[in-house]
């Protein structure tokens, strides 16, 4: 059988905050919308803007770290999988779809403190289904009792 290949690259601002809930087993899932934006000269030789929106999810660490780290409109690069789930509609009794894009890598390409745009130094964290450390620091986390001695949170702190 051939190889086949579902990958996902993206770069773009999010939307709003990201939303971050816990499963009954307490594994982290951050969901969050991303918006793509393309310029093109339309057929009379104006530009024209088309924002294009992802839903976009994030499990394990990487989703508490973009739950403590992004924001509405910070720009980051996504790299992962489409993945469609459906499911029948309890009022209508219909088939419904939604395709979302699960990370398992990104950058933060935003600096620290920015929101709208900016260009940061660009900071990447690898997934749980990524391979290998990916350069990030392999300490264990702190515990919350730990973090609150820390007068202020460096560059170096941020575990990516």
């Amino acid at each position: 059988m051939a190889k086949s290949v579902n990958k996902v690259i993206l770069v773009g601002n999010l939307g709003k905050d990201p939303e971050v809930k816990y499963t009954p087993n307490g594994v982290p899932v951050a969901k969050f919308s991303l918006a793509t934006n393309e310029r093109f000269k339309d057929k009379s030789g104006e530009w024209q803007d088309r924002t294009e929106w992802h839903n976009i999810v994030v499990w394990q660490r990487l989703a508490e770290i973009v739950g403590e780290y992004v924001k509405k409109g910070s720009k980051i690069y996504i790299e992962g999988k489409l993945q469609t789930s459906s499911w029948e509609d309890k009022q209508s009794g219909e088939k419904k779809y939604r395709t979302e894009v699960v990370a398992h890598d990104l950058v933060l390409l935003s600096g620290r403190g920015d929101g709208e745009g900016g260009g940061g130094e660009g900071r990447s964290s690898r997934g749980a289904a990524g391979s290998g450390s990916g350069g990030m620091d392999q300490r264990a986390p702190q515990r919350p009792d730990e973090m609150s001695q820390a007068a202020e949170i460096t560059d170096e702190d941020i575990p990516f």
